[in-house]
């Protein structure tokens, strides 16, 4: 996690390009680098580091897509065909990590930069304009909690998996990182203790975030980060008062139907066209045809709509879970092989945090928590009939089998599938919940740098 340079002029102006619905254009002189001893030392160059922060916080390797990939190809057992020549997705696929997987040591890597990135930011808050100060702190804790929270779900034993107290996570950095010394050589942290801090980080960014924020993060995307997080906590009264501000915030809507969740779709052969956040993206990574990248268009999308093809949606599986009249049902496309409509366009948006999953986890802690009162004031019902409604479907009993199965149709290769498994001790195929290989290995290069980390078990 060496940090020699803070940011490149190629990451700052690219993502420039890719911001410019915010109200007005941002003033900066562009550099070549900016060396560790003369950054930050302006209001200025924090928004820089900010600018870089979100592009670090984007990569292939971390929200621009693939450890969601990795963790629905996890998951699967029927739905996924597989046809690709990544060995390191193959291992996904067949369950059988390898403690080298290239894909897993970038996850790693681009985790922590985007973690390093905010932590710079953070230390260097005086330096910021008193006007800007607040929004500025929410946003990289914004991004150092949720990188936390996607790193310890996927390095460690689940929360529900024995004791969160004792049971190891990653190592928490909470200074910059610019040479390496002893210092750095931090142990992993308990998975309680990254909950906690991911927690602090999210609870303390929605305090400081404006209700709107051009295309960054906002209140609504910190109470969002939060209901998932308590959620897979099993922590049901906070999960569903988190989902409660987002859905009341009055800042977001459903699209009007599933498929305008998912803009634009591009057509075969015809010119790129840049997506853009709907109307229920409460957070997502922005991308054009500059800058930006899809890691889930890249093996869910068919060569003809920018994708390689090998990640196939099997026939069956589609058949046996969605019903007649169901439009989601229908948004998959065949290109000799069925894929997914959701990834089409190459430069479309990589949806974070979408309004969908907000009513499904205010109606599933409501079910399982069954109060007096439901929170929100709204009953798991017709929490379930919004979703199901813009589905094309009639309300059905709001059953908690119910409102589980309609997540896995709404939110189907999200990445939710394997994270949703682990909280509700569900098999995976012939894998036990909790099975050693349903966590990701510690990279043998982190190993081999840091005396001190632990590999997990099933990796030695």
């Amino acid at each position: 996690m060496k940090h020699t340079t803070l940011h490149k002029l190629l990451m700052v102006t690219l993502l420039l390009l890719i911001i410019s619905a915010c109200k007005k254009p941002l003033d900066l002189d562009p550099t070549d680098t900016i060396e560790q001893d003369q950054a930050l030392l302006t209001s200025k160059d924090v928004e820089v580091a900010l600018i870089g922060a979100y592009a670090d916080l984007g990569r292939s390797d971390f929200y621009g897509g693939r450890p969601f990939l990795m963790a629905d190809f996890l998951a699967n057992t029927n739905a996924i065909e597989w046809y690709g020549t990544f060995e390191e997705l193959t291992q996904a696929i067949n369950k059988s990590l390898l403690k080298t997987n290239v894909f897993v040591r970038n996850i790693w890597r681009d985790g922590y930069q985007a973690i390093n990135d905010a932590n710079n930011i953070l230390t260097a808050i005086d330096k910021v304009d008193e006007a800007k100060k607040a929004r500025i702190t929410g946003e990289a804790k914004f991004i150092r909690g949720s990188a936390y929270f996607d790193l310890v779900r996927l390095f460690g034993k689940a929360y529900n998996d024995g004791n969160p107290s004792t049971n190891l996570g990653v190592p928490l950095v909470l200074t910059p990182t610019t040479v390496i010394t002893d210092a750095n050589y931090v142990s992993r942290a308990t998975v309680a203790e990254v909950y906690q801090q991911a927690i602090s980080d999210l609870t303390e960014a929605e305090t400081n975030l404006p209700a709107k924020n051009g295309f960054f993060a906002t209140k609504s995307s910190a109470a969002g980060m939060l209901a998932r997080l308590y959620l897979q906590m099993g922590n049901y009264t906070a999960a569903a008062n988190a989902a409660n501000r987002v859905i009341t915030s009055g800042n977001y809507s459903l699209a009007p139907t599933y498929s305008q969740a998912f803009p634009v779709v591009q057509e075969a052969g015809s010119p790129a066209q840049p997506g853009g956040n709907t109307t229920e993206d409460v957070f997502a990574i922005q991308v054009t045809n500059l800058t930006g990248f899809n890691s889930y268009n890249e093996f869910y999308g068919a060569s003809d709509y920018g994708g390689r093809g090998d990640a196939v949606i099997s026939a069956s599986w589609i058949d046996n879970n969605y019903i007649d009249g169901d439009e989601r049902k229908d948004f998959f496309y065949d290109d000799d092989d069925l894929f997914t409509f959701k990834f089409a366009n190459q430069y479309g948006n990589v949806s974070i945090i979408r309004l969908a999953e907000m009513y499904l986890i205010r109606a599933e802690c409501n079910v399982r928590l069954a109060p007096a009162a439901p929170i929100g004031g709204r009953t798991p019902l017709q929490d379930l009939a919004v979703v199901r409604s813009r589905a094309g479907l009639t309300t059905t009993t709001a059953t908690l089998a119910n409102i589980l199965n309609e997540r896995k149709l709404e939110l189907a290769f999200e990445g939710f599938a394997l994270h949703d498994a682990k909280r509700t001790q569900t098999n995976i195929g012939s894998l036990a919940w909790n099975a050693n290989a349903l966590v990701f290995p510690i990279p043998q290069r982190e190993i081999d740098a840091n005396k001190n980390l632990v590999q997990n078990p099933g990796y030695n």
